[in-house]
């Protein structure tokens, strides 16, 4: 009997980007991995930190994000950990991105990556950069909450 549920096994969460960015809108989409990439992201061994987004040629490419090389297989066959990966978005979700970067001056920025079933994803955030003064909001909110949720326990 096939269960209905997907599995989703986080493997990489960007929590800077939610720190840096105020994320108006997030999109799923595949990537395109080779052999070695996809056994170093089962592993765990990816870092979406500095990573993000370009439309180019009415592609979706993912830069500067770090999958480390396989240790198990040879140095001829791994990948190299930087490279420029390419993005699988419907041709109508592009076309909406295309737009809104261009116009609003937003960005594209990789939350979290995560497998579904056998398929290793990526979600994407469209995100507008926070001021200073907007990260110092963010911060003292998260503290408020943390102190609530103390005197809570108490």
């Amino acid at each position: 009997m096939a269960d209905n549920k997907e599995v989703v096994k986080i493997v990489s969460d960007n929590r800077q980007a939610r720190y840096l960015y105020e994320i108006i809108e997030t999109y799923e989409a595949g990537i395109q991995l080779t052999g070695t990439e996809v056994k170093s992201i089962r592993a765990g061994k990816v870092n979406l930190r500095d990573g993000y987004v370009l439309i180019r040629n009415g592609e979706a490419l993912l830069l500067n994000v770090h999958i480390s090389p396989y240790d198990a297989s040879g140095a001829y066959f791994n990948h190299e950990p930087r490279r420029t990966r390419k993005l699988l978005l419907h041709r109508k979700e592009i076309n909406k991105l295309i737009g809104q970067i261009q116009q609003k001056g937003l960005t594209l920025v990789p939350l979290k990556m995560y497998i579904k079933g056998n398929w290793i994803k990526i979600s994407l955030g469209l995100a507008r950069g926070k001021k200073l003064h907007d990260k110092r909001e963010t911060l003292k909110r998260r503290d408020d909450q943390r102190e609530m949720a103390r005197a809570l326990k108490r």
